[in-house]
């Protein structure tokens, strides 16, 4: 019986293969390298807007996902009907233009999404779901039409099939691990989000060109020119004069001044103010005020020592510099390019007995080989208090970071009307605290005041006599709203502490009830 030899792929791609430029391996590669780059810059491009929660991450990546699912389908189609370099490198070069364009769009695109969706609306979820699709779902599927386009150029024998799409996978999955690291690692912390775009849009465009000719050298031309013009600032102002605005390696900053000199330090989304400046006073009529004297309502005297978890720019270690300057503060602060702001606009100075720490709050406490008489906790990424500082686990460790009879005081933030936060952390709390109060300081801020011996209004009182008139009147405000705690709420632990659907479903009952 007669057999028939093993057939090449039609010759159609044979040109392509005889002068390949680029080397497909290469392309692959940076393929790879800028998708997963593309994806870390998204999340990262959506933090200053809806936070950096799991949600947010889980959106980023679910479409990424899908895009690179549909680009699959998509360019396997492609190579068959096209099997030649050209077509391949268009697409790669149309893809670069568009990724080179989502640092530009941003901010309008997803400053209407986060107006749409915002606490006044149905949350970060769909806001973070159509921000990302709208930014950056069109050039992952184009980039994910490369792989099968490349293997089909490449085969040349069906006997190899399975060699060749392993070896094509294998370059971009190995593509994919330098682009994660290179983004996240170097060129974010080093060059910006906007820029981190454009490297790798430039890097496709280079790439892509080598196999087009002198007709598309001016892609990569302009995207060169749009790296070296300033980064775009990311929100305007319509209030004020805005006196500094970073880009810091944890999240987007900037200081206000208004026409009175008080100054705010807001970040990210810009819904909240992290900390308060005013020429003439250390109070704020806020909740700093409360920090300020609810350590009484335990201790029955200002505390000899302190950690501020959450330190921002210093408005509460400034007050207690002011009004109790013995006492020793280690203000702990994640990102500690706001420790620099507070230093430059919101006087927080030097003074002795302040330390200041550039490291996560619980890592801090866990590590630190010292005894408070109070812990302020107000480590918020707005939204959304990070989940790790709302666990059993976490107030324990915190109970066993505290002198005797020590207090734990813990900011919660919620839209107006809600109190599923309050129940949660309240009925946490009191797994490692005998003696749980409230104070309903603001419509959207509650400070729980924990501590194993008794907390009560009138040990506030008591010791608002000894203090000076304006902060006594602060003390006794403070004493006529504090109270029992809510009932009801479930015990948060490490392993299971759903915060951002409990505050996200809070802002659907908000926005359903407006």
């Amino acid at each position: 019986m007669a057999t028939t030899a093993a057939r090449p792929v039609p010759d159609a791609a044979e040109p392509s293969r005889r002068r390949e430029l680029p080397p497909l391996g290469l392309l692959v590669f940076v393929v790879g390298m800028s998708t997963l780059g593309a994806e870390i810059a998204a999340a990262r491009l959506m933090a200053p807007f809806f936070g950096a929660s799991t949600i947010i991450w889980a959106n980023t990546i679910a479409i990424v996902l899908v895009s690179l699912s549909i680009g699959y389908w998509f360019g396997g189609r492609l190579a068959d009907r096209h099997p030649h370099m050209r077509g391949l490198c268009t697409l790669v070069l149309i893809a670069s233009v568009l990724l080179g364009l989502v640092p530009f769009v941003a901010d309008p695109l997803l400053s209407l999404s986060v107006r749409a969706f915002d606490t006044i609306a149905i949350g970060a979820f769909a806001g973070s779901l159509f921000g990302v699709l709208a930014l950056v779902a069109v050039p992952v599927l184009m980039l994910g039409a490369v792989s099968p386009w490349a293997i089909r150029l490449k085969l040349q024998r069906i006997e190899d099939s399975g060699e060749t799409a392993g070896r094509m996978y294998a370059i971009s999955t190995v593509g994919s691990l330098v682009g994660t690291f290179l983004s996240a690692l170097v060129l974010i912390p080093l060059a910006g989000t906007q820029r981190t775009f454009l490297f790798f849009a430039l890097l496709l465009a280079v790439t892509a060109a080598l196999g087009l000719g002198r007709r598309a050298v001016a892609a990569p031309l302009v995207l060169l020119v749009m790296g070296v013009l300033p980064a775009g600032v990311v929100k305007g102002t319509d209030e004020g004069r805005i006196l500094a605005e970073l880009d810091t390696t944890q999240q987007y900053a900037r200081v206000i001044e208004y026409d009175d000199g008080e100054r705010h330090l807001e970040l990210n989304e810009g819904q909240a103010v992290h900390s308060v400046y005013r020429p003439d006073s250390v109070l704020t009529d806020n909740v700093w005020d409360g920090y300020l004297v609810e350590p009484l309502a335990a201790l029955g005297r200002p505390p000899r020592s302190m950690a501020i978890l959450g330190n921002g720019a210093g408005t509460t270690a400034r007050a207690y510099g002011r009004y109790f300057p013995a006492t020793e503060i280690d203000g702990v602060e994640i990102d500690g390019e706001l420790t620099e702001l507070g230093r430059k606009y919101f006087d927080l100075g030097r003074r002795p007995g302040l330390r200041t720490f550039a490291e996560d709050a619980r890592p801090f406490l866990r590590r630190i080989d010292r005894r408070y008489d109070a812990i302020l906790v107000d480590a918020y990424r707005q939204p959304y208090i990070p989940f790790y500082l709302t666990t059993r686990e976490f107030f324990e460790l915190a109970r066993d970071r505290l002198n005797p009879g020590g207090v734990v005081i813990v900011n919660v933030g919620h839209p107006e009307g809600s109190d599923k936060l309050e129940k949660v952390l309240t009925r946490t709390l009191s797994t490692a605290f005998g003696n749980v109060m409230r104070d309903p300081i603001e419509e959207v801020n509650t400070l729980l005041v924990a501590s194993q011996q008794p907390v009560s209004s009138a040990k506030l009182r008591a010791a608002a006599a000894t203090l000076p008139p304006d902060v006594r009147r602060v003390a006794q405000s403070a004493a006529a709203r504090l109270g029992p705690p809510l009932k009801g709420g479930t015990v948060y632990t490490d392993d299971r502490a759903p915060v951002e659907w409990l505050i996200d479903s809070s802002i659907v009952s908000y926005a359903a009830s407006e």
